[in-house]
């Protein structure tokens, strides 16, 4: 009989990434066959799993979402928080976003209950693209490019070297290969820009497309299988759920 870690068994239920899982398990709050389980237990299907007090073994398929996010929602499974990204979708299952997108930002966010493709996803060294187009408060000039495009110095670090081309007097387009928070805002803050509106287009193979405003999809086969093809090298680590 096929066996694998608990926090893998709970996470491919679609409760909750492995990174939360292993916070659950440490707290006491699972339970396997009415016995507390400890870090690095393996169950096997026949096995029963409780969280909370509540029964989780379910087979449920994968599931992959692409979200067009509205401004104003939080990428956040706290359901007890206004705005949240949970409730408003209000899926059938229980998913989980794949990194996050500012509340006052709008665009592309995926949606899953994959736990092992969380991580290829999100790990910066993979050097997954995210693209994005961004309106600011001042007339664009190419030395703002130049230095976009080079890196800016924060949050203790320097932003890896980009794509960034401009649109228009007052709006950009940037690619990224890393999810630092708010970096957008903050590396136009530090040239003295203020960000105006800023929406994801693409992560990756998939793009926005003409996805309506608050509605949601999944992923089509072709897609599916070229984000899984892009990620198979990817390392399995937690460092930036």
């Amino acid at each position: 009989m096929e066996l694998k870690r608990l926090n893998k068994a709970i996470a491919e239920t679609g409760y909750c990434s492995r990174r939360e899982a292993d916070k659950l398990i440490e707290s006491g709050r699972v339970k396997v066959n009415g016995t507390t389980a400890g870090l690095g237990v393996k169950v096997s299907s026949e096995d029963v799993i409780k969280v909370k007090g509540k029964t989780i073994t379910k087979t449920v398929g994968n599931i992959y979402l692409a979200f067009n996010k509205p401004i104003g929602i939080t990428c956040t499974t706290d359901t007890h928080i206004e705005g949240n990204i949970i409730s408003y979708l209000n899926y059938p299952e229980r998913i989980f976003p794949i990194g996050r997108l500012d509340k006052p930002s709008e665009g592309l966010i995926f949606l899953t209950n994959d736990g092992d493709i969380v991580n290829k996803i999100l790990r910066s060294r993979n050097n997954h693209e995210k693209e994005y187009i961004v309106r600011v408060n001042k007339r664009i000039t190419a030395d703002f490019i130049r230095k976009m495009s080079n890196g800016i110095p924060i949050l203790d670090t320097v932003t890896k070297k980009c794509k960034v081309w401009k649109i228009s007097d007052f709006t950009f387009k940037i690619v990224l290969t890393q999810g630092l928070n708010r970096q957008i805002r903050r590396m136009c803050e530090y040239l003295d820009y203020d960000v105006r509106t800023l929406k994801r287009l693409r992560i990756m193979n998939i793009s926005l497309g003409d996805l309506k405003v608050g509605s949601y999809r999944s992923f089509s086969k072709i897609e599916l299988q070229e984000l899984l093809n892009l990620c198979e090298d990817s390392a399995k680590t937690f460092d930036e759920l």
